[in-house]
Parts: C-alpha cells; sequence; structure tokens
C-alpha cells in the first residue's frame, strides 16, 4: 500500500505529538529487544561451556537455537493478532516475564531437554514481543523521532551480539555460562517495571485469528529454516551419511526447503481468497501489494543475510585460521557490530536529502565495497588498518539498509498495520540468519574442498598424510587439531608442517573467496533496491493505530 507522499505536508497532530514525545517509551522497547538478542547471542559464544557442563554434543547449543528461531519465525504472524486482541502493552508486560522465567529455566539447566524446552518457550514469547515492539514504536513516536526510533531498534542487533560477545565470553571463562542467563533474567525484571510507564493500546476485540494461515505459515517457515540450517550437514544435493534419509539419493535439505515454498505460495492464495471473502487474514496483504514493498521485503532479506555471513566469516577466519579464543572473535567484530548500530541511527538524517531508492543502491554498493577490501586485504593479522576500514564500510552500508528498509515497510502501511509490519520483519529477520549462515558455510566449506584437492594433488606428501589431511578437512579445523589428527600417521615432522601450510593457506583463500563472493551478492542486490520508492520519506498518515478502514474493520469470520 505504498503511496507517495508530500514531502512538504505532514500532520499537524504528529508534528505536536512528535514534539512532545519523551523518550522513556524507546528505552523499555530497546530493553526488551537487548532481553530477547542476548538470548542468541549468549548461546553460541557458550557452547563449549556449555557442552561440557551439560555432558552434551558441541551442537547442542546450535540445535538450542534454531528451536528458538523456528518458534520465532513460525508463530510470529500469530504474535502480531495477539497483540491487537489483548493490548500491546499487556503483551509486553506478559512477554517479559515469561522470557525471563525461560532464561532461569536456561540457567538451572541440567540437560539439553530442559534447555531445549527453554528455548523453545522464549522462541514463543518472542513471536509476540517481535510485532509489539513495532507497535509501540508506532504508537508513541511521529515522523523523524519514529524514523530515529526505529534506526534505534534495527540497530540494537547488532550491538547487542557484539556487547554480550564480550561480556558472555568473560563469564563462561572466569564463572559460568549460567550466569550470562541469570543477567538476563535481571534485565527482564527491569523491562517489566518500566513497561507501566509506558502508554496503554486500545485492544481490538474484533480481530480474528486465522487457523489454516497459522499452519500453513508456520509449517512453511519451520520447513524452510530447517532445510537451510542443515545444507551443509545432509548435503546441498545429493545426501550426505548424516542425512536422516535420502529421495533417490538426494538430500533431504533442498527438498524441505522447496516444499516449504510451496506451502508458503499456498499461505499467500489462501490469504488474498480470505480477502475476496472480507474476511481476516492472518497477515494484512496490505503490507506488500505493491512492488517497491515487495522489494523492499527481498532488500531485507539480502541485507539480512549478508550480515549474518560476514558475522559467520568473521569468528571462522579468527577462530580457526588464527587459532584464536571465542572473546577474541567479539573484539575483533566489535568495530563492525558498533558501526552497523550508529549508522542505523544516523542515516535517518539523510531521508529529508535522498530517497529510499538512492540510499539503498548506495548502500548495497558500500557494502560491496567493504567487503572486496576485507577480501583482498585480510591476511594472518586481523587488525590491519585497511581491514578495519573495509568492515567499518560494511557496517555503514548495512546498518543504512537495515534501518532505510525498516522505515520503508512502516511508513508505507497505515499506522493499524503496524504488527503486521514487525511480524513480516521478524519472519524475514529469522529466514535471512539461516539463509546467511547457510550460505556462507556452505559456500566457505565448498571452496576450502577445491582449494585443498587442488594444493595436495601438487605436494609430494605420502599418500596416507594426504587422505587422512584431507579426510580431517571436510570442515575448517585448527592446526592444533590438523596436527593431531596426523600424528597418528608416518608422516615426519616436516611433512606435517607442509600439510598444516597448506591447510592455512587453503582456509585463507576459502574465506577470501567467500567474502568476494558475498560482496558480489551485494552487488547485484542494487536491482531489488533500485525499485524502492523514488520520493523522499516521510511519515504518510498520521492515522492511528486503531482503525475502523480496510481489513482489520470488515467483518470477522
Amino acid at each position: 500500500m505504498t503511496t507517495q507522499p508530500d514531502p512538504t505536508a505532514t500532520s499537524a497532530v504528529g508534528d505536536e505529538r512528535a514534539g512532545q514525545a519523551p523518550w522513556l517509551p524507546l528505552v523499555v522497547i530497546v530493553l526488551a529487544q537487548l532481553q530477547m538478542n542476548m538470548n542468541i547471542s549468549v548461546l553460541p559464544v557458550s557452547l563449549g561451556p556449555i557442552a561440557d557442563d551439560l555432558n552434551a554434543p558441541s551442537t547442542a547449543a546450535a540445535t538450542a537455537l534454531l528451536l528458538y528461531s523456528l518458534f520465532v519465525a513460525a508463530f510470529v504472524m500469530v504474535g502480531a493478532k495477539v497483540g491487537k486482541l489483548v493490548g500491546e502493552r499487556l503483551v509486553l508486560q506478559v512477554g517479559v516475564v515469561v522470557h525471563g522465567l525461560a532464561m532461569a529455566l536456561m540457567a538451572t539447566s541440567t540437560n539439553t531437554s530442559t534447555m531445549n524446552a527453554a528455548q523453545a518457550i522464549a522462541g514463543v514469547t518472542a513471536a509476540a514481543l517481535v510485532p509489539t515492539l513495532v507497535v509501540l514504536i508506532a504508537a508513541n513516536y511521529h515522523g523523524r523521532q519514529q524514523e530515529t526510533a526505529l534506526g534505534v531498534l534495527a540497530g540494537i542487533p547488532a550491538v547487542a551480539s557484539a556487547v554480550t560477545f564480550v561480556i558472555a565470553g568473560f563469564l563462561a571463562t572466569a564463572l559460568s555460562w549460567r550466569f550470562s542467563f541469570w543477567l538476563i533474567v535481571l534485565l527482564a525484571v527491569a523491562v517489566f517495571v518500566l513497561s507501566f510507564r509506558l502508554r496503554p493500546i486500545p485492544r481490538q476485540p474484533t480481530i480474528r485469528i486465522d487457523g489454516v494461515g497459522v499452519v500453513l505459515s508456520a509449517v512453511a517457515v519451520a520447513l524452510i529454516l530447517y532445510g537451510f540450517n542443515n545444507l551443509q550437514t545432509w548435503g546441498v544435493l545429493v545426501a550426505h551419511d548424516a542425512a536422516p534419509f535420502s529421495l533417490l539419493k538426494l538430500s533431504p535439505a533442498p527438498i524441505l526447503i522447496l516444499l516449504g515454498i510451496v506451502l508458503g505460495q499456498a499461505f499467500f492464495a489462501w490469504s488474498n481468497r480470505r480477502v475476496s471473502l472480507r474476511k481476516q487474514p492472518l497477515l494484512a496483504t496490505e503490507v506488500m501489494d505493491s512492488k517497491e514493498e515487495k522489494n523492499a521485503v527481498i532488500a531485507f532479506l539480502v541485507a539480512g543475510s549478508l550480515g549474518l555471513a560476514v558475522g559467520f566469516l568473521i569468528p571462522l577466519y579468527v577462530q580457526i585460521v588464527q587459532g584464536r579464543t571465542p572473546l577474541a572473535s567479539a573484539v575483533a567484530i566489535l568495530p563492525y557490530a558498533v558501526t552497523i548500530a550508529a549508522s542505523g541511527v544516523l542515516s535517518v538524517r539523510l531521508y529529508d536529502r535522498f530517497p529510499p531508492r538512492s540510499l539503498g543502491i548506495a548502500s548495497f554498493i558500500l557494502t560491496a565495497v567493504g567487503l572486496a577490501v576485507v577480501a583482498f586485504t585480510v591476511g594472518t593479522g586481523w587488525s590491519t588498518v585497511v581491514v578495519i576500514l573495509g568492515l567499518l564500510l560494511v557496517g555503514i552500508g548495512e546498518g543504512t539498509l537495515l534501518t532505510l528498509l525498516f522505515n520503508v515497510l512502516v511508513s508505507a502501511s497505515p499506522k493499524r498495520l503496524a504488527g503486521d509490519v514487525g511480524a513480516l520483519r521478524g519472519v524475514a529477520n529469522n529466514v535471512s540468519n539461516a539463509l546467511g549462515a547457510a550460505f556462507a558455510s556452505v559456500v566457505a566449506v565448498g571452496l576450502l574442498g577445491v582449494f585443498l584437492a587442488a594444493a595436495f594433488s601438487r605436494s609430494d606428501l605420502p599418500p596416507e598424510v594426504k587422505t587422512r589431511a584431507q579426510s580431517q578437512n571436510v570442515d575448517f579445523v585448527t592446526d592444533h587439531e590438523l596436527r593431531s589428527a596426523l600424528s597418528t600417521t608416518s608422516a615426519t615432522p616436516e611433512q606435517v608442517d607442509e600439510a598444516v601450510a597448506i591447510n592455512k593457506d587453503a582456509s585463507l583463500r576459502a574465506l577470501r573467496a567467500s567474502f568476494l563472493i558475498v560482496g558480489g551478492i551485494s552487488l547485484l542486490s542494487i536491482f531489488p533496491a533500485s525499485r524502492l520508492p523514488k520520493y523522499v520519506p516521510a511519515e504518510l498518515s498520521a492515522e492511528d493505530i486503531v482503525g475502523e478502514a480496510g481489513p482489520e474493520g470488515r467483518e470477522p469470520s
């Protein structure tokens, strides 16, 4: 529902309220967002300590994180409707309490079953919180303040990730990984107390939840996420031994993704049918009823995927190629994450001068340039000025994109659909997370295999050493791990050193090529960005969140 605004005209009521809006509501909203993001940041950095403490596989934390993402993405559209039905402030208050209890369950977990249950509960509550935060921003802020608030909300995940990595890394090393989750519990208490300062939003008792839409969307999103998350383990095309089943020796991962896409199309067809019958769909079709909004969603998916790909490649380089600690990874990624957050907030100052189309194209180009700089300059030393400069360029481009695209989606729809926009953002975030991490891992590991095979074929190492070195390198391994694997062979110290050197060189080349490929994808993304709105963004309407027009005002089913 994109309509071109008059850049010189704003609502008098909106201007008056914009000038008077305090920043306390934004503080509460940001803390709630931080509460959710700290959870998903603590899990990966505490992977080793959790596995040791619970006597579980090293993949246990990753499995819990996948469960969390699945529940968020599958039920975030339902969460938007629940917020309208009972009132967004109440949903926030109940959500942060239940999420805090889930974190307390995490902190006291004694086995993986309890941990997985805690993350499932956290995922369901986050599914309700994600759209609620967008509605609260739309209710409390207007005009430039709303744009800034959305920029802050979009930048919080990057800051939370970097800061939490440092805090959780320290706590896991000095005390226990459990203290990080107790810290989130304390944050939940603070958010709950402060939430009473938020302005209540009237509930909409006529809202009806589309049961068929819930099933179609939840299963579609779950299949897509599960498929992407297992591409590397199960195989991109041919089924690996780890695959739970195979169809004519084909990997189940792409099959699940394909089925998910088919069900996704069925969901949109079902939603359009309900609209034609004047019934309420699970997701308001107006949030994606124009080419500008559809391309904004595509660009949002790409921008989120790029961020996760970079966030995957940086720790891989620091921890595997350099052999440093997770805490060192957090320090390395900190300038990049802070730049994303800062650019997300500061870029709103450009909205009065440049249209979304120009900003989107420029940001994707800037991101591509930064990734190319990193690809050609990264080496054995991470803290070189040029590498940091490249990451700063990537951070500026990515932060600008995430805020810009979020603002485009929010401003293009009436305020009564802010929850639907928030739900759409929640789905896009989780799908892009899976897509970015899966793509980066598949590409990096695939390139590593190619470079290793070529390098060992040219070497004079004994066949036994070549076979053992390559069999151990189905994934990235450290020098220490490779030396341990070769210690059981008849290789001389000189041959071990040569194999380790080949492995390090191939790993570095694979990571450089991966950065370059991700940069190429960013460059290609100027095409969806070129279809973003041409107008200078402004608040499109002073319509209140509770509106009578449109699908939400139709006769309930």
